[in-house]
């Protein structure tokens, strides 16, 4: 008697559950690719809720960076569309209360046309209490005022994104399960074989399970492992507004890395806050879904990293949010470490064709949120 196996098949799969392997899921079932998704955990549990669900546009390098991070925007605002999926279209405020603070955020402004286009623009003291009642009044010299971020509740925004691939696309989506080997057209895993033309491989921080090699040769290739916070919901329905961020913002973002201005800010950082500056600290201020507010955060890089929080860090982080914003209920409940990995060379993703057919992409540092969905795009469009 001849037993008949079932062979599971599909056009692509993508390995990894986070927002990369999202994105890349969606970019081809777009394309009318028969998707499978293979997560090895339950649910996602990675960098991609560990987060502000900030689609940060104004952070990113000027130029294609940029574009992708908004053309990023457009799938989030047209996912929450179909989905109902809460996506606050709150902008952002980098509040200055120092005159090198104003000089580089001018600065940007004056060299950063696309910006200007999309209405980022200085706005007096007076202007940014109007538009945020969060905004510290005392010291506040102006603020730039960018309405092209916006606010997602990551821990609620990856279920549903990947509940919409499900319903919209059909994607197939295999949670728990993992994959022990690529071999194409095969592809092993804890759950069955699996026959398919294309696979792509976005395992995070996970990168040293599959092709090794490849992570490996990068040497640039770090992890980094972050502090963040988290409030409780804010009394009586208070809103957040715009997102807020302060001066250690601008020595973060690669959007300012060309402003000569920066320099004597940096200085003056480095004298007097020199602890943050060594413990990669610059604070960040956004909202969940539920009214919680979700503060941080500091970035530690090497190829390993200790699972440990400081709360020395912790509190440099809160103390420094106290300088520039004041919250109505500023009691901690939540506190937790995220790592992802993080090119140090300056690039804003790693692509790679291990062997033909596979395409591993890794590499989006902190930006994943913000960039994956047009990068997907992109990659998927290349292929």
């Amino acid at each position: 008697m001849t037993t008949m196996t079932t062979v599971n098949r599909a056009d692509t799969a993508v390995v990894g559950g986070g927002i990369v392997g999202l994105a890349h899921a969606l970019a081809a079932a777009k394309r009318g690719d028969r998707v499978v998704l293979f997560e090895r955990d339950d649910f996602a549990v990675g960098a991609s809720i560990r987060n502000f669900g900030m689609i940060w546009s104004i952070g990113q390098q000027r130029g294609a960076i940029y574009e992708r991070a908004l053309r990023s925007r457009e799938i989030w605002l047209e996912i929450a569309a179909k989905t109902g999926l809460w996506a606050a279209q709150s902008g952002s405020l980098h509040l200055a209360h120092h005159p090198d603070e104003v000089a580089v955020l001018e600065e940007f402004l004056a060299i950063t046309p696309p910006a200007r286009e999309r209405g980022a623009r200085m706005i007096t003291a007076r202007e940014t209490l109007e538009r945020s009642t969060t905004a510290r009044a005392d010291g506040l010299l102006a603020a730039m005022w960018s309405p092209t971020e916006l606010n997602v509740d990551p821990r609620r925004a990856i279920p549903a994104v990947a509940a919409h691939l499900a319903a919209e696309y059909g994607v197939d989506i295999r949670f728990g399960t993992t994959v022990r080997g690529i071999n194409l057209p095969g592809v092993s895993t804890t759950a069955g074989d699996w026959e398919v033309g294309r696979v792509f491989v976005c395992s995070g921080n996970d990168f040293e399970t599959l092709y090794p090699e490849v992570f490996a040769s990068q040497r640039h290739l770090m992890r980094c492992k972050l502090q963040m916070l988290r409030t409780g919901p804010q009394p009586d329905g208070w809103q957040l507004g715009p997102m807020l961020c302060g001066g250690l913002t601008l020595l973060h973002y690669a959007a300012f890395d060309d402003c000569e201005s920066k320099e004597r800010l940096a200085a003056r950082m480095a004298d007097q806050m020199p602890f943050h500056r060594e413990n990669g600290i610059h604070v960040l201020l956004s909202q969940t879904a539920d009214g919680r507010l979700t503060i941080g955060d500091s970035h530690a890089y090497a190829k390993t990293l200790d699972p440990f929080e400081s709360e020395e860090i912790n509190r440099a982080i809160v103390d420094y949010l106290g300088t520039f914003a004041q919250l109505p209920n500023p009691e901690i409940t939540e506190r937790w470490a995220g790592y992802y990995p993080s090119l140090r060379d300056g690039r804003t993703d790693l692509i790679a064709e291990p062997e033909p057919g596979v395409t591993v992409v890794n590499g989006v540092g902190g930006a994943g949120m913000t960039l994956s969905f047009g990068l997907a795009e992109e990659v998927i469009a290349g292929r």
